[in-house]
């Protein structure tokens, strides 16, 4: 189901099924961010909450919650931190709030990044990976680990529909290759929810860990995952 936002004073509103000209003031305080956050807890809200919330207000002509969606593909996209004159290019961005956000990341990264996290389970790794399943198109994610099975880097491979034609080996393992890692764990997301692997994810597995043994590197797990739940190709005897 489309989910849409919209703009209600200094609050952006997730909806559903929302009708044509439907005031968004009228909807429960319980669906905006800021009280979402308050109620359910940091982890309950996407990442476009986070960041609406993070931005507190847009142009008028630029709702909060269309900049956030846009900052947010471009933060997708990107293997680190960017620039804040990047981020301030962002028309209702500016500097003021291009810092708040840059200062955010690395303040996040230095608390609570994921390198040295220990996997000993597939359920190490979903928390990981989970603000991704919200995601309308499918997402191919590499985890970097070392030889004590400790998280190096969590990196975006490619956007899109997963095939074997976009999903190449070299695409998946030059950056863990970069960061020396002993191990690679692959992951994505299914938009529809549904885990149940399909042959083209068969397929990839199978050429990746083909193609991982040839490099020397441990392929560990290929993980599919939803907002809610998770499939791991060595939990379930695939690998």
């Amino acid at each position: 189901m489309e989910r849409i936002y919209l703009d209600c004073g200094n609050e952006t509103i997730e909806v559903r099924d929302a009708g044509e000209g439907a005031d968004p003031c009228l909807f429960p305080q319980e669906k905006r961010p800021r009280e979402k956050l308050i109620g359910a807890g940091p982890e309950a809200l996407s990442d476009l909450e986070l960041l609406s919330i993070l931005l507190n207000g847009g142009m008028r002509s630029k709702p909060k919650s269309t900049l956030a969606a846009a900052v947010l593909e471009h933060l997708d996209q990107e293997k680190g931190i960017p620039p804040v004159k990047e981020l301030a290019l962002f028309p209702g961005m500016g500097k003021f709030k291009a810092c708040s956000i840059v200062a955010m990341l690395e303040f996040g990264r230095r608390r609570w990044g994921a390198a040295g996290t220990r996997i000993t389970h597939p359920k190490d790794i979903y928390p990981l990976i989970r603000h991704h399943a919200d995601r309308r198109q499918e997402r191919f994610i590499s985890l970097s680990l070392n030889g004590a099975y400790e998280i190096l880097a969590v990196r975006l491979v490619t956007i899109g529909l997963v095939n074997r034609t976009i999903i190449h080996p070299r695409e998946v393992f030059a950056d863990p290759l970069l960061d020396r890692a002993s191990a690679v764990i692959v992951a994505h997301n299914h938009p529809s929810g549904q885990l149940t692997p399909s042959q083209e994810d068969d397929e990839i597995t199978f050429r990746l860990k083909t193609a991982a043994e040839i490099l020397g590197l441990q392929f560990l797990d290929h993980v599919i995952f939803s907002e809610t739940a998770y499939l791991s190709y060595r939990q379930t005897g695939r690998l």
